[in-house]
């Protein structure tokens, strides 16, 4: 008669495997869970022993699961996540007890509006703690699976597979210039830019190498020339205000906070170009109430400043 697999092992063991999958660190595993990392490799000999198999091998930095401890782990997560959000219902979740720093990566297009707004409306909910908000960068994603930062705020990217995504808001795709620029319109579309250049911003990790606006205009056989580039909103914001340059953006930059500039509509094959930004954070806090509560802030803040607009 084969092993039965569940009912011969101690449910223990599999929160361990569970953890030491999500942070494939002994030493993090057992800080998170409260233990020695000698019970960790004591738990892991029994877990090695139960599905005969190696589970994991250590590599530099740490360990990495086998194909037969990855499969068991993306299976059993969202069992286990049930089972803790079950469990978890009925804790009440205080923001008036939250007293460590909020660590934020935001990349460019959102921090443009973000920043002052988000502050006010945390310190009001949350004064105990302190927020910082930093740029996205290559390493925003390894910072979230290794815990320098709570959460990212970016558009679609290829997520590490312990970093899981949230859609918080969908953009709707506009151009920004400065109130005296020769194309004046509610709705352009590519032909309507042609002959004039770009200044674009780029989302370190996302757009380094390429500029969507002018990849859309090259697949619509307009020449798009891309005159200027930063990782900074406000520095290519300078720079349309003092040239015939236009900035590719969306419906969440504040223009009601630059008379200077207006925005357009922009049109991609007649219609308007929509497309999400993503809340990314670690697999482990996805029923976690801070996570919640910060990702409803924030979807709040933005919704707010879309629809000011």
């Amino acid at each position: 008669m084969n092993k039965d697999l569940f009912y011969s092992l101690d449910l223990n063991l599999l929160r361990t495997f569970l953890v030491l999958s999500q942070e494939r660190n002994m030493r993090k595993a057992s800080k998170r869970l409260f233990v020695s990392q000698p019970a960790i490799s004591q738990a892991l000999q029994k877990l090695r022993h139960h599905f005969n198999d190696e589970l994991f091998v250590k590599v530099h930095g740490g360990i990495e699961p086998t194909p037969f401890a990855q499969n068991l782990a993306d299976t059993i997560t969202p069992h286990l996540d049930g089972l803790a959000s079950s469990l978890n219902q009925s804790e009440e979740f205080d923001p008036l007890k939250i007293d460590v720093p909020l660590r934020i990566a935001v990349a460019p297009i959102v921090l443009t509006c973000l920043s002052g707004n988000l502050y006010q409306r945390l310190n009001s909910l949350a004064p105990n703690c302190s927020i910082e908000l930093l740029s996205w960068s290559k390493n925003t994603f390894d910072e979230i699976q290794n815990g320098e930062i709570l959460l990212g705020i970016n558009y679609d990217n290829d997520a590490p597979k312990h970093i899981y995504s949230r859609q918080l808001i969908e953009l709707t795709s506009q151009v920004i210039v400065r109130q005296g620029h020769p194309v004046n319109k509610p709705v352009v579309t590519a032909h309507d830019l042609s002959g004039y250049d770009i200044a674009s911003i780029i989302t370190p990790g996302w757009n380094d190498n390429f500029s969507l606006a002018a990849e859309v205009m090259k697949r619509e056989g307009i020449e798009a020339n891309v005159k200027f580039r930063s990782e900074f909103a406000m520095a290519a914001v300078d720079v349309i205000m003092h040239s015939d340059l236009f900035m590719p953006h969306s419906d969440l930059f504040p223009i009601q906070q630059y008379p200077q500039l207006r925005a357009m509509l922009a049109h991609v094959n007649g219609q308007p170009f929509h497309y999400p930004i993503y809340a990314y954070h670690h697999i482990k806090y996805r029923h976690n109430p801070l996570i919640n509560w910060l990702y409803e802030q924030i979807f709040l803040v933005l919704q707010q400043q879309i629809n000011r607009n």
